[in-house]
């Protein structure tokens, strides 16, 4: 059975503070627009690998530029503060185990994968916190709402067969879709299917769904940070 109509699917990376931005609009809005909003972890080195793209951060003019996702942060009312070693959190740190926690937390309690998402965000590209350490990962659980014990059962739970799959098929379905980075919103509405890549095409999904965008904040859209 494929997607039911007007379903979103966000591919997204907690390394990828664009997939933040995409990540919180998306959620402010599903209710809004009336659409099933479906999270899809996704490895962003593995996107990048198999596109034969590079990150912004290695091409000097592009690495000059990553000032545009704080004022974007601003702009959409998104914490975003720059970690102080950018270059180390993205290229030595990276994400695998914290990508690998969040497709254990969809496959066992998806009802907490956007908070627990948003917990390593909020470390990583909001308070310049480490994502990598189990007591990272473990911290960001409980604050969204998991059980220590439990949170701890899923983090041994990380490197099985199951959970390192399930994320390599979740990062070869956003390259069928024509992934080159992250974040990805593959829109299926009716019998078309529509690839967004990147924070900045809300106002051509609003188009598509026919729906009115209103800005990065919608009146009905409660704080959630």
């Amino acid at each position: 059975m494929g997607p039911l109509p007007r379903t979103l699917e966000l591919f997204y990376d907690v390394l990828s503070p664009y997939s933040w931005l995409a990540f919180e609009v998306l959620c402010r809005y599903k209710n809004i627009w009336n659409v099933s909003l479906q999270l899809r972890p996704t490895l962003i080195a593995g996107i990048m690998k198999d596109s034969g793209n590079q990150p912004p951060a290695l091409l000097p003019r592009k690495a000059l530029y990553v000032n545009d996702v704080r004022l974007l942060g601003q702009y959409l009312q998104v914490p975003i503060h720059l970690p102080k070693d950018f270059f180390f959190v993205i290229f030595e740190k990276g994400s695998l185990t914290a990508m690998r926690f969040l497709t254990i937390v969809k496959l066992e309690h998806p009802e907490l994968l956007e908070k627990v998402s948003r917990e390593l965000w909020m470390r990583v590209w909001s308070r310049d916190e480490d994502i990598t350490e189990p007591q990272s990962i473990l911290a960001a659980a409980e604050k969204a709402g998991m059980s220590t014990g439990r949170a701890r059962e899923l983090l041994e739970r990380v490197s099985t067969p199951q959970v390192k799959n399930q994320l390599k098929e979740t990062t070869d379905a956003a390259c069928k879709y024509g992934a080159f980075g992250l974040p990805v919103t593959v829109a299926h509405l009716d019998d078309e299917t529509y690839m967004l890549f990147g924070s900045d095409r809300m106002e051509l999904l609003a188009h598509l769904l026919g729906e009115k965008w209103m800005g990065p904040v919608p009146p009905a859209a409660t704080a959630r940070l």
